[in-house]
This record gives structure tokens, C-alpha cells and sequence, in this order.
């Protein structure tokens, strides 16, 4: 029985041996294997470059309707929120005692005339008849005088009939511009007063509608050195694009009108306007949007894809690149914004380099891989997205390197 045991035992050791031996040859032909990475080649090419800045709506037109004359609403000739179009009527105000005005200066318009007609005749008998000496010069001056006389006072009844006119006209009050009308502050019978200080209602032009943006003061110094320098050429009358407040696009794209020339000194920034169509009048005055402008054309400029691109806790930026003999190699970097789905390179980076985009946590520096070519996507310039945003976007990259350094 013992005899029996001692062999059951030796077979078990045997047997433990042999599997031992075999995990072990298994373990070094893994071990032996090179591993695959996936690298993309870098090359230059031409890069709009964008930005994103901060801003909010406001109407191109904006006019507060107010009476020019007194008198009680009669009427109220448009619906509050609805479109007007410039000079409908919005309110008529009781015009009787500016139509009688109207009407008495037309009155003494008509007795100026008749009297200058008087006096044109007279003027022009005295005339013929100084000539016989039947009439003395002395009345025939009197006659000229009469006559330039009744002109005047004709000339003053004109403008009397046309300022009854107009304040007439006034008391249909009407829409300075065309645009959508607000809540109307008055109702019929209300009395109204020339030049108050409180607007009947507000008149805004929303298409095309502004988008105020800022821009802070370092960034556009940064923009003129880069252009003053060659690395970024300028490139004016670029499409705008604008980011809804839920990052969905706007449909139309905007233009860049004008830059302040001044800067802010409570905030340290300028600000810049953009035309925008906005025929649905999706863009309300006040929203908040985000505004993608082009800041220059760069010829020969190189991108990497972001998974490429790694960064330490100290905020410093590294890729792996394959160098010679397929030999990993640590890179320093320095990127500067996204483009799309990869990182602007400025430096540490050239074109012909092979950067690791997969399989980053197999490898380390020194090793060798067996690298395979990735498929290039298409370029596609998309809006920049600001430091602090592109910081969140590195984070994922932080991780695989920081997992890489642990392999």
C-alpha cells in the first residue's frame, strides 16, 4: 500500500513538472513575439486655423416707437410679436384737432393767394401808368412793395399748411423700421405725450441679426506676431461659423464686420461683431452662442491624430515614435489646438515621422514593434477649441501614456 502511495506521488510531480515546463515555453514564445502597433505617417498640408470665442445675439436695428405729438390712442393697428414692415401704421391717435389746424392753414393759404393775386395786378397797372406820369413813383414803389409782400405772406401760408400736415401725419404714428414688434406698453384711450420718456412699444431688425463676440487681448497679440512672423498667413473675409448654446451648428454662416479698436479694461479684451442671416429668426436677441472664426492660413502645417499625444501631470506633451530598426522612441512635443479629431504640431514633431495611434499600452521606449500604416481620414478643419477645452480632450491620451510608462 505504501509502495502504491510513493507511485502516485511520483506521477503527480511528473505530471506538475511537464505542465510547468510547457506554461513556461508558452510564456517565452509570447514574450518572443514583436508587438503590433498601428502608426500614422505625418505629413504637411494647408490648415485653416479657427477659433472659438464666446458671445451673444442682438438685433442689427433696434427703434423705441414714441408719439411726436399729444393726444389719445385711438386705435392700435398691429399685433403685438408679429412682423412690421417700415412706415405701416402701428397707432392712431384722435387727430381731430390737428386736422382742424390742417384745414385753417389751408384757409389762410387761400387768402394769401387771392391777396397776392390782388396786388400783382395792381403792382403791375401802376406800372404802365408811372410811365404817363397818372401815377406818381412814390405809389407805384408802394405797389411793388404790396406785391412782395403778399408773396411772403403766401410763402408763410405754405409752410403753415405744411407743418399742420405733418403734425397732422404725426398723429398716425407709425413703424420707423421694418422688423418684429414687441408688447405694446399702451391700450386704446390711453393719453400719449410728445417725446415721452417711455416707449408705446420697440421695433428689433432680426435678420441679419449681430453676434457680439470677445476676444481676449493675449490671443490677439498672439495672432499678430504669428502672422507678423510668417508662420500663419492671414486670411480675411473667412465664413463664420456659429455653435448654438446646445452645440448643435447654426445653419448659415456669418461674416466678420468689424473689430473694436479698443480694449476693454474691466475684462482685458476687444470685441468683434458678425453679420448673421437669420431668416427663421432662430437666433433670438440675448442668446448665448459660440462663434468659430478663422484666424489665418497655415501652408505647411503638420497634424497628428489626438490619441497619439500624451500628457504627464505636469501638463508637458509626448508621442512614441518609430525611429530606426523599428525602435520605439519617447518624443517631446508641443501642440498648440485641435483641428478636427488631431492636434496642431509646433514642434518636436516633422514630417516623414511615424507616430504609435494603437497599441501604446504593449510597448515602451526601446522596444521594437512591427508597425502597420493606419488609413489616413480626410482632413476636415473644424473650429479650435479653446486651452481649457483641449485640456479635457487630452486626458484620455494622459491615461494610455501614463499606462504605457507602467508597462
Amino acid at each position: 500500500m505504501l509502495h502504491k502511495n510513493k507511485t502516485l506521488i511520483s506521477g503527480s510531480l511528473l505530471l506538475a513538472v511537464v505542465l510547468l515546463s510547457a506554461c513556461g515555453e508558452k510564456q517565452q514564445a509570447m514574450q518572443g513575439q514583436t508587438p503590433q502597433v498601428t502608426v500614422v505617417t505625418l505629413a504637411s498640408e494647408p490648415v485653416t486655423l479657427t477659433r472659438q470665442l464666446p458671445g451673444r445675439t442682438s438685433p442689427s436695428k433696434v427703434a423705441e416707437v414714441r408719439p411726436q405729438v399729444d393726444g389719445l390712442v385711438k386705435e392700435q393697428l398691429f399685433k403685438e410679436g408679429g412682423m412690421v414692415e417700415a412706415g405701416s401704421p402701428l397707432y392712431q391717435l384722435d387727430a381731430a384737432r390737428y386736422q382742424a389746424d390742417y384745414d385753417g392753414a389751408k384757409a389762410s393759404l387761400e387768402r394769401a393767394e387771392a391777396t397776392l393775386n390782388v396786388t400783382r395786378l395792381k403792382a403791375s397797372r401802376t406800372k404802365d401808368l408811372v410811365k404817363s406820369g397818372a401815377v406818381s413813383k412814390q405809389d407805384n414803389d408802394t405797389a411793388i412793395a404790396s406785391l412782395h409782400q403778399a408773396k411772403a405772406d403766401v410763402a408763410a401760408a405754405k409752410a403753415a399748411v405744411a407743418r399742420s400736415k405733418v403734425m397732422l401725419e404725426f398723429a398716425r404714428i407709425r413703424a420707423p423700421i421694418s422688423g418684429r414688434i414687441g408688447i405694446s406698453s399702451v391700450t386704446q384711450g390711453a393719453l400719449v405725450t410728445a417725446n415721452q420718456s417711455s416707449a408705446l412699444a420697440t421695433v428689433q431688425q432680426l435678420d441679419p441679426i449681430y453676434v457680439d463676440l470677445t476676444q481676449s487681448v493675449s490671443e490677439l497679440l498672439n495672432l499678430r506676431q504669428s502672422v507678423a512672423s510668417g508662420d500663419l498667413k492671414r486670411a480675411d473675409n473667412l465664413p463664420v461659423t456659429i455653435l448654438l448654446e446646445d452645440g448643435s451648428q447654426y445653419p448659415h454662416a456669418g461674416r466678420l464686420e468689424f473689430s473694436e479698436v479698443s480694449v476693454d479694461p474691466t475684462t482685458g479684451s476687444v470685441r468683434l461683431r458678425v453679420v448673421v442671416p437669420n431668416p427663421d429668426h432662430l437666433l433670438l436677441p440675448g442668446m448665448y452662442v459660440r462663434a468659430a472664426v478663422g484666424s489665418g492660413q497655415r501652408d505647411d502645417a503638420i497634424l497628428v491624430p489626438q490619441q497619439g499625444i500624451a500628457r504627464d501631470p505636469k501638463g508637458n506633451t509626448t508621442a512614441m515614435v518609430v525611429g530606426e530598426g523599428n525602435t520605439v522612441e519617447l518624443r517631446p512635443v508641443r501642440v498648440s489646438q485641435t483641428v478636427g479629431s488631431n492636434w496642431l504640431v509646433e514642434s518636436g514633431l516633422k514630417v516623414g515621422d511615424r507616430v504609435i495611434v494603437e497599441g501604446l499600452q504593449k510597448i515602451r521606449p526601446g522596444a521594437v514593434v512591427s508597425p502597420g500604416e493606419a488609413e489616413a481620414p480626410a482632413p476636415v478643419d473644424l473650429p479650435a477649441p479653446s486651452l481649457s477645452t483641449a485640456g479635457h480632450e487630452a486626458s484620455g491620451a494622459r491615461e494610455r501614456a501614463s499606462n504605457a510608462d507602467k508597462g
